[in-house]
């Protein structure tokens, strides 16, 4: 499990570093603040540690526009603790809120919790919505009315993760990325592939052209 840290001070970072890898975790430091989104969506982390008060950027800007892109738990730490910043980070997408000092046990308790809980997510949630057809997780299969088509593991993950973001774009990284952390190891002709034979099983079911294509940025389920 890899805990990624954006936090501007380096004494408290370097702390919850090393108190994490203490703990048997891999940890990565997110500090170039200005190009946050982009290096935490590559990171390939399991949660993000973030902080609201970052030099050259904003703590709830950068939550609010990894969850356009990423499904990462993202659990702010903050001394700016006041119920409007909470309320905020909460609606923008953030899944805990923990405000500073704060013990660092305590906080691993909430990492583990909110671990606990994403990690749970696909597989209490058997069938997702994706429109005018249904992903059934718990069958590896995708319908719409009496047709099914048979997926992969790769290809249910990956049909998860657009439907996670439907009507929105998801970038190849991200994917990639996802599949990884789920150890359906893909690189990025793989991925070509797998997005191929997902759009002519879609197709089967009376479902054509709903993954599309955005040239340069990834792709989007509509």
């Amino acid at each position: 499990m890899k805990v990624l840290l954006t936090e501007d001070d380096d004494k408290l970072r370097t702390e919850l570093a090393l108190f994490f890898k203490m703990h048997g975790y891999e940890t990565e430091e997110i500090t170039d603040y200005k190009h946050a989104v982009e290096e935490i969506c590559s990171a390939g982390g399991q949660i993000l540690l973030l902080d609201l008060s970052l030099p050259e950027a904003d703590g709830k800007y950068i939550c609010k526009e990894i969850r356009k892109y990423s499904p990462i738990p993202i659990l702010i730490i903050t001394s700016q603790n006041t119920e409007m910043n909470e309320l905020l980070c909460l609606n923008y997408g953030a899944d805990d809120f923990i405000a500073k000092p704060f013990n660092p046990q305590i906080l691993l308790a909430h990492v583990e919790a909110v671990l606990k809980r994403s990690q749970g997510v696909l597989q209490e949630s058997e069938e997702i919505s994706c429109g005018d057809f249904i992903l059934d997780i718990s069958r590896g299969v995708a319908k719409a009315g009496d047709k099914e088509a048979d997926l992969t593991k790769n290809e249910s993950r990956i049909l998860y993760c657009l439907a996670k973001n439907k009507g929105k774009i998801v970038s190849r990284d991200v994917m990639i990325n996802d599949l990884w952390d789920s150890e359906l190891f893909v690189d990025d002709n793989t991925l070509t592939v797998n997005i191929t034979r997902l759009r002519a099983k879609l197709e089967s079911i009376g479902q054509k052209g709903v993954i599309h294509t955005k040239r340069g940025q990834g792709y989007l389920l509509e």
